[in-house]
């Protein structure tokens, strides 16, 4: 059962806790994954804690609840801290509160990890056991150096193969950014992007074909939903209702959203099995493997930062340790 708390009055009438922090996430644009796992967070500090209200506790209760998460939880450091975001998010966004005191609960420690990198021969291995939709997403997250969510968001109007590049639109932090377009890969996507105009054709003649828009842009343009460029590279099968729009008082819209994320990374996953290779290589292994690569092949780190979009080359740097002589170009004594 969800929380339910009384929160100030707007207007006389009294509003649930868990509902401010949704239209406040809204209101700034937050991602449903995102608004998801805040809200999730919330709930399970108010619950941690009796169902209190979170205007009652400071930093006493939220310093016992990370530490329930790390003791009893046995959660990673990213997940507790991310737990600590979504606490920073309510007390500071949503209950307007002065939260000097949240200054003084200690994030977590990330230990520091260095990526799992493949080595040529092991990406044509694992690719010779994907093919059709699987295997030209896989393409943009290894030739491109996407993200997974850039690669299954993106949209048609996005693509431009006469200069033979890719607009991420809105990638991590908010920034938009350009990246090269593999040769290799142009013709086996203009093959497919005909077949998804022909299925977007076939749902713009049953009264269908929108596509949900960030931003009110729907608004804004209202015939922009179902043209062409902004629907997605890589739709789904089915139709589906978003559920920001499900309660909607004019009811919810059907439309062919991307894909599952989860179906490329089982993809992936099978795929990596498949090629006998032990490595835990996953999608982001191959972005992982995009930029050693570009450094193996003697790129500048700063260019393969911005590829990569990363705000600090400090970021990029940690690719360095698997180039075949690292650092001064130091070699073993025994070679």
């Amino acid at each position: 059962m969800p929380v339910i708390l009384p929160s100030t009055p707007a207007e006389g009438k009294p509003k649930k806790l868990l509902d401010q922090v949704r239209d406040v996430m809204r209101f700034k644009h937050y991602s449903i994954r995102t608004e998801r796992c805040y809200g999730d967070w919330i709930e399970r500090f108010i619950r941690f804690h009796g169902k209190r209200h979170p205007r009652e506790m400071s930093e006493a209760e939220v310093g016992e609840f990370l530490t329930h998460l790390a003791r009893d939880g046995d959660v990673s450091a990213s997940t507790q801290n991310q737990a600590l975001s979504a606490l920073l998010f309510l007390y500071k966004e949503v209950l307007k509160q002065e939260i000097g005191w949240l200054g003084k609960v200690e994030r977590a420690k990330k230990p520091a990890r260095l990526p799992v990198v493949l080595t040529r021969p092991e990406v044509k291995r694992i690719f010779q056991h994907l093919e059709s939709m699987p295997r030209l997403m896989a393409g943009l997250l290894y030739g491109s150096g996407l993200r997974l969510m850039e690669c299954v968001r993106l949209r048609v109007k996005d693509i431009d193969f006469g200069y033979a590049q890719i607009t991420v639109r809105d990638g991590k932090g908010g920034k938009d950014r350009v990246t090269m377009l593999p040769v290799n890969l142009a013709g086996p996507l203009e093959l497919h992007l005909a077949r998804v105009h022909a299925q977007h054709e076939d749902d713009l003649r049953e009264g269908l074909g929108s596509v949900y828009l960030p931003d009110a842009l729907a608004r804004k343009f209202p015939n922009a939903e179902r043209e062409w460029g902004w629907q997605y590279v890589f739709p789904s099968s089915r139709l589906s209702v978003d559920p920001r729009e499900a309660a909607a008082e004019e009811g919810p819209v059907r439309r062919r959203h991307h894909v599952d994320e989860s179906w490329l990374q089982q993809a992936v996953k099978k795929a990596v099995r498949a090629s006998g290779i032990d490595k835990p290589a996953s999608c982001h292994t191959l972005r992982h493997s995009f930029a050693t690569h570009l450094l193996e092949n003697g790129y500048d780190i700063r260019t393969v930062q911005e590829l990569l979009g990363h705000k600090d080359v400090s970021t990029t740097m940690i690719y360095t340790h698997v180039l075949n002589r690292p650092g001064l170009g130091v070699r073993s004594p025994l070679d």
